[in-house]
């Protein structure tokens, strides 16, 4: 028995799926991924021994620019991507039982998989990303910013979106492969049953009378790897500092720079993560690619983006956030929810000051902040790539006998 795993976008996309990869080999089950042809994406799963289809164009060159990429580069860049799926996915798919789907860009994954006669699943890392009348779209970079109206409106004018963006190639393609037309893109991709791969304890669905949502957990496998000498030298060297990351986007001009100042100003060491903007800030210890699981576990307070796979690691280990996040995918919406949860703190990080990032330090790291999560992170739950590579092989089984 073979599955096809398929996503297309930064670490925090491509991590959680190849967690769910390994727990599927647990299983018997032979496991195929399709992931940007990024080098490092490549060489993880290779040192994994996880096959890799390349799809589409490298992912860093889009998120890594010191600027937004325009409205038509956006434009161009998506269109492409639907191409590179229709004209990769079909042989990807040969000899596979299931096929499951990361995120909204994977607009060909489900016609590829009804031409193959296989089960398709749709999947998502953020409640966020699904339609509820209990929250709005997430922003969409590229598409105009929505006027103000209640969410089922701004759901409606979503789809048309999608709809604006991808329907006539979408259906050009699968008009070559003998299938019928859509018109609704995003509801065709997301299907009437979607996952959502998320904690719970940390973004739970809404209870809604649409869609039909598995919440399976977060997919998350444990990360046992020892720190460098060096990062265990400068924690062991002094008080617990701050750490300052963005992972895989770039931060606002000067954020770091602003958030730096405001965690030193508080009197606190500050340790600041690389990443793919390549940070490095004067007087600072930088670090790249280290095990978030074992740090976090021995720093003061954790300065981010709004990462699903920062924010829940944050959380586990107890210690308190402030998201300095950008309106990019679901980053704003898991802001919102270390505020909620009690957390941290959130700002806007484009408009983010040194005295407003130095005020939200200062929350944060009051008596007991640590307390209240560690509270929360107690609640947290663990296993969810487990529970969706039993339900994924069921849907792959069911579906080879058919």
């Amino acid at each position: 028995m073979r599955v096809l795993l398929v996503t297309y976008g930064t670490r925090g996309d491509v991590d959680p799926l190849v967690a769910l990869a390994l727990q599927l080999r647990t299983l018997g089950v032979d496991v195929r991924m399709c992931v940007p042809p990024d080098e490092e994406f490549a060489g993880r799963l290779a040192g994994l021994g996880i096959p890799a289809v390349p799809v589409g164009p490298p992912i860093r060159t889009l998120t890594s620019g010191s600027a937004p990429p325009s409205t038509a580069l956006l434009a161009r860049y998506r269109t492409a991507l639907v191409d590179a799926q229709f004209d990769a996915l079909p042989a990807a798919v040969d000899g596979c039982d299931a096929l499951l789907a990361v995120g909204l860009a994977q607009i060909g994954a489900r016609s590829v998989a009804e031409a193959a006669g296989i089960p398709y699943v749709y999947a998502s890392y953020a409640a966020v990303n699904l339609p509820s009348p209990h929250h709005a779209p997430p922003p969409r970079p590229g598409w105009p910013d929505p006027q103000p109206a209640d969410n089922r409106t701004l759901w409606d004018r979503d789809a048309e979106q999608v709809n604006a963006q991808y329907g006539a190639a979408l259906n050009e393609h699968r008009a070559a492969l003998g299938l019928s037309p859509v018109s609704n893109v995003r509801d065709h991709v997301y299907t009437d049953r979607p996952w959502l791969a998320a904690d719970p304890a940390l973004g739970p669905w809404p209870v809604t009378t649409g869609l039909d949502v598995l919440q399976t957990g977060a997919w998350e496998r444990p990360d046992d790897r020892p720190l460098p000498p060096d990062v265990t030298a400068f924690l062991d060297a002094g008080d617990p500092p701050v750490y300052v990351g963005f992972g895989s986007i770039s931060p606002s001009p000067g954020l770091a720079d602003r958030a730096v100042e405001a965690v030193k100003a508080e009197g606190y060491r500050v340790l600041v993560s690389r990443g793919w903007a390549d940070l490095d800030p004067a007087g600072c210890f930088v670090v790249g690619e280290v095990n978030h699981q074992r740090l976090f576990d021995r720093v003061a307070a954790v300065v981010h983006h709004g990462g699903a796979g920062t924010m829940r690691t944050a959380a586990r280990a107890g210690v308190p956030q402030v998201v300095a996040w950008m309106p990019v995918g679901d980053n704003p919406y898991w802001a919102g929810r270390v505020t909620a949860l009690g957390l941290g703190a959130a700002l806007d990080g484009r408009t983010a000051t040194t005295a407003s990032l130095g005020a939200a330090f200062a929350s944060v790291l009051r008596p007991g902040a640590r307390a209240r999560a560690t509270a929360v992170g107690a609640g947290i739950r663990t296993g969810g790539a487990r529970v969706a590579a039993v339900r994924l092989r069921e849907l792959a089984s069911a579906g080879r006998r058919h």
